[in-house]
């Protein structure tokens, strides 16, 4: 099933539409209005305000389930651990309505728990098209997301990378920048690299 890529603007953070899940919601609603009838879950890859921040308005709108993985869902009434206070804002104010363990099912992609940027990071992979939507986990080119936030860890994101890399992964599908449709495996190689060079 192919995924959509609705980019994000400025700092905000990409969407991806497969099937009837949206992954994650900072675009503007109106972005995703085309779409509001095919739209049943929403999916958090984590609880950062540029990756929420109008959950709220495009779960109303869409009449869809907002998810999350359990460790990141309380972000999304905390301005601390959404960072919203970084951005002079404030969290969504939500909660919940299904909270993601690893290996659960989300549409026809499943749940990996990929801490390191946030506690609750994750990232959706369809093993029979070989994509991975990657969230901040790990961007193309070989980039990796920050784990100087409250609630990083950079050896949680060491591990992260590493179980990301024993998949096949063609189309790599992140949370900022543009997404890749092959390779994407030589772009995980590349990010765990690079963390273990740069870091130790």
């Amino acid at each position: 099933m192919p995924v959509r890529w609705i980019p994000g603007g400025g700092f905000l953070g990409n969407s991806y539409l497969s099937g009837n899940v949206l992954v994650d919601a900072a675009v503007l609603p109106g972005a995703v209005a085309p779409y509001k009838d095919e739209i049943e879950m929403i999916v958090l890859t984590h609880c950062h305000y540029d990756h929420i921040t109008h959950v709220r308005e495009i779960a109303h709108l869409c009449d869809a389930l907002v998810c999350i993985h359990r460790l990141d869902g309380p972000g999304l009434a905390d301005d601390s651990k959404s960072l919203s206070v970084n951005f002079g804002a404030r969290s969504p104010g939500i909660v919940a309505d299904r909270l993601l363990e690893d290996g659960d099912m989300a549409g026809h992609f499943r749940v990996l728990h990929t801490p390191g940027h946030t506690p609750g990071s994750i990232c959706l992979y369809n093993e029979d098209e070989a994509a991975l939507i990657s969230g901040d986990t790990v961007f193309c080119g070989g980039g990796f997301g920050r784990f100087d936030f409250p609630g990083g860890s950079r050896a949680d994101l060491v591990h992260s990378l590493e179980r990301l890399a024993t998949l096949v992964v063609e189309g790599l599908y992140p949370g900022h920048g543009s997404p890749v449709e092959t390779g994407g495996c030589r772009h995980i190689a590349g990010a765990r690299e690079l963390i273990r060079l740069t870091y130790e």
